[in-house]
């Protein structure tokens, strides 16, 4: 068997404890014997809700030599409260040990710079790979076996039931509930996320009429009339948007092929054989059905009259960008509402509110980017918002915002060009509903819907603004030398079969920070140029990498994409590093 590269692991620290182990604190040194996965993640992030996925046939596969434990390193504020995680935990259903590290102080002994990552620690305690983003379970299951065979032979595997314990499950009508809709009829419909369903409540929004969908759907989240009464429904984790009919029960699928879109794959022609990524809010609007395409930062739009769909907004690149809507960048977007002239859209990894017009420009009502947040009231320029997950259209033609991870409904008004808080003490507001002259709010966290009346003056708060905690990284002006790491897994390599198998596109904000070395390519190594008259900013980085199984005798060999987006916050120093490695796949040896 070849070398393997081996670094001892960093202990396991994190101040908020551990989840899903029947309250028993664990170290490396209790988990010596087993192959230890570490899976880097936050809540808000989707390319981690994706590799939850991804790990799950791993971890049954492997039950009883394989513990995955997620290591919950925060991005905002709000997901560094214990409870917060407790309840992601429950929502996105992690069947394995979960350490909360608030202070990130895991993450920076294992020296992580994206979500998601997952290090792999052999039977020793050595870490013996690092890969970042989505699409690398393949790999790390054939390391996985190859460590089985190893660390048997030497005697060193030990095989058994891992420390995962499951909680007490929780009764209640609703259960994180994502999104709301009011029926013709009167009555809410409601997509219950965690249980897998859509729920009619009656008027109160609290008696239960119908449950809907058993098997049919997998997490659910937005919901829009269609104009043939159907209710047209972002089936998340299933990468589909189906359609219910209220009046017959029947569920059709109206879009997606039941898998996650990845890179080159088509993004326009028949619906059904299109597939797409975590759609994760819908909404009509001029004569069609938009979605708000979470997994692939886009805005995309089915067209019942010809059964098509195709990207109508987005590079797939992640950011904030306005613009022509080919042009824009957006981040997770994950609420839509829709008016006259305008689509509103909660931009969620920026925390940002955006609209698009009829001539397909893309604005920014509030919000600068993926780094800036918090609760701040005010002129939209300085306002700051805190991942919302939700816009819903008032009559007046401003727009309430579901600010999710500031527990507050928002308002943005166009005309004054003021944000105000309209309610706080929510607890994770992610959508709502007008009915009458209230409004009714998505409550995910307290598993209910809240009717609140819709004040004439707002609420006032102190005004908070928050960075995200992760330190720059500190560089040196002039030249930088960008590495992106993969390593083929074993068994595989490169597919140059139809040329280059690797993409890197880099960029910055502001873009004056890089005086050479942005736009796209196909080598993995890069040298930039650091303005020394700048500051300090964010190096975004995307990179991609795709592999096929090495057998010669295999004329069809299976294939996979590996791909990663980052944003690097820097520092220009003079005593910063003149080289900066990435790892997609693999160890760096630089």
């Amino acid at each position: 068997m070849a070398s393997r590269a081996r670094v001892r692991a960093p202990e396991l620290i994190g101040k908020g404890g551990w989840l899903n182990t029947g309250d028993k604190q664990y170290t490396l040194t209790d988990l010596r014997g087993r192959i230890v996965v570490l899976d880097f993640w936050t809540f808000c992030c989707i390319n981690c809700l994706h590799v939850l996925d991804e790990l799950r046939e791993l971890e049954e596969k492997h039950r009883d030599t394989v513990v995955i434990i997620g290591v919950h390193s925060p991005k905002f504020v709000h997901e560094a409260e214990h409870q917060a995680v407790v309840d992601a935990v429950e929502r996105y259903q992690v069947h394995h040990p979960v350490l909360d590290d608030p202070e990130l102080a895991t993450w920076k002994q294992y020296a992580v710079r994206a979500w998601p990552t997952l290090v792999v620690i052999d039977p020793e305690g050595y870490v013996v790979a690092q890969h970042a983003g989505e699409g690398h379970a393949h790999a790390i299951e054939k390391l996985v076996e190859e460590l089985e065979a190893e660390h048997a032979a030497k005697g060193t595997l030990r095989r058994g039931d891992g420390p995962y314990v499951a909680p007490e499950p929780v009764a209640t009508d609703l259960r994180f509930p994502g999104k709301a809709l009011l029926l013709p009829s009167g009555n809410f419909l409601v997509s219950d996320s965690t249980r897998h369903q859509l729920v009619e409540l009656e008027p109160d929004g609290e008696s239960v009429v119908r449950r809907v969908g058993d098997g049919d759907f997998n997490e659910p989240q937005g919901l829009a009339l269609l104009p043939d009464g159907r209710v047209a429904v972002a089936d998340t984790v299933n990468h589909a948007i189906r359609a219910y009919d209220p009046t017959t029960g029947a569920i059709e699928t109206i879009a997606g092929t039941g898998s996650q879109w990845w890179q080159g794959s088509p993004t326009s022609g028949p619906a059904l054989d299109v597939a797409l990524s975590s759609p994760w809010d819908v909404a009509w609007w001029g004569d069609r059905l938009w979605i708000a395409m979470a997994g692939v930062h886009q805005l995309w739009t089915y067209d019942p009259a010809t059964g098509t769909v195709g990207v109508a907004a987005g590079t797939a690149n992640e950011g904030l960008v306005d613009g022509p809507a080919a042009e824009a960048w957006f981040a997770q977007p994950s609420g839509l509402a829709a008016t006259e002239d305008r689509l509103w859209i909660a931009d969620s990894e920026t925390s940002a509110v955006r609209w698009i017009d009829r001539d397909l420009v893309v604005h920014t009502a509030v919000g600068t980017g993926l780094f800036d947040f918090g609760h701040r009231d005010g002129p939209a320029g300085q306002a700051l918002l805190q991942h919302p997950l939700g816009v819903t259209a008032l009559p007046d033609g401003s727009v309430a915002i579901s600010d999710t991870y500031n527990h507050a409904l928002r308002r943005f008004d166009p005309e004054s060009g003021e944000v105000t808080t309209l309610a706080t003490d929510l607890r994770e507001p992610s959508g709502a509903v007008l009915t009458g002259d209230d409004i009714v709010v998505v409550e995910s966290a307290r598993h209910r819907l809240t009717r609140l009346r819709l004040p004439e003056e707002a609420v006032r708060v102190e005004a908070v603004a928050h960075r995200t905690r992760r330190a720059a990284t500190e560089v040196a002006p002039g030249k930088l030398r960008l590495d992106v790491v993969f390593q083929a897994p074993a068994g595989q390599k490169l597919d140059t079969r139809y040329g280059p198998s690797t993409r890197l596109l880099v960029s910055a904000t502001p873009p004056e920070l890089l005086i050479g070395g942005e736009g796209a390519g196909t080598d993995l190594t890069r040298e930039l140029e650091i303005d020394p008259a700048v500051t300090g900013g964010v190096l975004h980085v995307s990179a991609m990498a795709a592999s096929c199984d090495d057998d010669p005798a295999n004329e069809y060999p299976a294939c996979h994409v590996h791909q990663q987006d980052w944003g690097v916050p820097v520092r220009v120093s003079d005593q910063g590093a003149s080289r900066l490695p990435l790892v997609l796949a693999g160890m760096d040896q630089g």
